[in-house]
């Protein structure tokens, strides 16, 4: 794809229409900046559809390929720098090439890669994990959040006999679990789901009146996370505790994100107890890591010494380089004090937002706990994804390509996630680059109302 082909297809086709006009010209000079990109972009296509294997992070008319990163810095193959403000879309923590990570992850490889049998790092883990989350009273390590949601459905199925799980709209639970507003995902795996508005309880206890005597499970995160980084009211999770007992499922947390907003997830910040919760992200140092785990008596079914034991595979779930650099990071680096500080610094992040779109009188938020944030382009209240129906997805996208150019990278749907490395410098940059880009924008941008 060449630029002018990128142009021509962007190109509003009403001349009147100054928005799209904007969008189109910061298309074209993104275009112009990354020769190198586009023709990676170009060459993968021949191999990846799209020149693509993970689908979030594609977007028109072709994404940067980094090519490293320090901190909480990345650089691309056409020598742009750029602040790193989406840290790999929350499992990036600990920000890019941690000393302390790394050398566990070198010295782990001078032990051998695939050892073929358990090895001593996996408990100690699993132990340094539920010190941190006491409502995990037993786990199981897989390799993604994915397949650690996956895994907790398929306990909750076994446990209780049933079939029917509880899902909310907007929410994401992995590339086949995944509920975007409108309808499920074509490729999700065959539950019998039932879907309400979340935030809303009693929308979810009519959702599941039809299927009393057969709810396995709820599975909720606390925070919607790609939904767009919206809470849970602590009323309805805790409305969805007392739903569950009531129909005598279990309640699934997944924290794969929220996890991170305290040193035991939001369910400590709620003083919520979850029968299962699943993890995934950080908690490998920045390697590929799940886990799934809570009751005893429910994750127990999977002990291999059981006649009736449940199957769970996995080559890679006790890799020793995971393991190495997960155990480091949790004992050595995320300490309590420094989660806490990173969490307050989104708070601000999020606080001094609010102060610049006010500033400007633009119709823009940012919502999220703690260091995790999504960019609205709309001033509304936002209880669930039915809230964000109207906002016209260019203003974000615009915002985007301009933020791009001032070097800040995040996602293009408004998503942020700070890393560890990520300081009050860091949160001046970024504060600075959006102040500048929305006063600069202003005209193009909705009005608050």
């Amino acid at each position: 794809m060449n630029a002018p082909q990128t142009a021509a297809r962007l190109a509003p086709a009403d001349p009147n229409d100054a928005l799209g006009r904007a969008l189109a010209d910061a298309v074209d000079r993104y275009v112009a900046r990354r020769p190198t990109s586009e023709r990676l972009q170009r060459e993968a296509a021949e191999v990846l559809p799209g020149g693509n294997t993970r689908s979030v992070l594609f977007f028109p008319p072709f994404p940067p390929y980094m090519a490293g990163g320090e901190g909480c810095r990345l650089t691309d193959v056409d020598g742009h720098v750029y602040l790193d403000a989406l840290g790999e879309f929350t499992a990036g923590l600990y920000g890019h090439s941690d000393p302390v990570i790394r050398e566990a992850v070198e010295q782990a490889l001078r032990g051998g890669l695939n050892l073929s049998s358990h090895t001593p790092g996996e408990a100690a883990l699993a132990r340094e994990i539920r010190a941190r989350i006491p409502s995990i009273e037993r786990l199981r390590f897989t390799n993604s959040g994915t397949e650690a949601n996956l895994l907790a459905l398929a306990a909750a199925v076994a446990h209780t006999g049933r079939r029917t799980v509880l899902v909310f709209e907007g929410a994401y639970h992995g590339g086949v679990l995944s509920f975007p507003a409108g309808a499920p995902a074509k490729v999700n795996v065959p539950h019998v789901f039932a879907l309400a508005p979340y935030n809303d309880l009693e929308a979810a206890r009519a959702a599941l009146e039809p299927h009393r005597g057969d709810v396995a499970a709820i599975l909720v995160e606390p925070m919607l996370g790609s939904g767009g980084c919206i809470p849970g009211d602590p009323a309805f999770l805790h409305g969805l505790r007392a739903l569950a007992d009531a129909h005598g499922a279990l309640l699934v947390f997944d924290e794969v994100m929220t996890s991170r907003l305290s040193y035991g997830g939001r369910q400590a910040l709620l003083g919520l107890r979850p029968d299962l919760t699943t993890l995934g992200k950080y908690f490998g140092g920045g390697m590929s890591i799940g886990a799934f785990g809570g009751r005893a008596d429910v994750i127990d079914r999977f002990d291999p010494r059981r006649a009736d034991a449940l199957a769970h595979a996995g080559t890679f779930n006790n890799n020793v380089l995971t393991m190495a650099a997960g155990l480091a990071g949790l004992q050595r680096v995320l300490t309590r004090e420094a989660l806490d500080a990173l969490n307050a610094r989104g708070e601000r992040l999020r606080a001094r937002l609010a102060e610049v779109f006010a500033r400007h009188g633009v119709a823009l938020q940012a919502s999220g706990l703690g260091s995790l944030s999504n960019l609205h382009a709309t001033d509304r209240p936002i209880r669930s994804s039915r809230d964000l129906a109207g906002a016209d997805p260019r203003v974000k996208d615009l915002l985007f390509f301009d933020l791009l150019e001032r070097g800040v990278w995040m996602a293009r749907r408004g998503f942020m996630a700070l890393s560890l490395p990520f300081g009050d410098a860091e949160l001046d940059t970024l504060v600075a680059a959006f102040d500048d880009v929305v006063g600069a924008r202003r005209g193009l941008l909705p009005t608050a109302g």
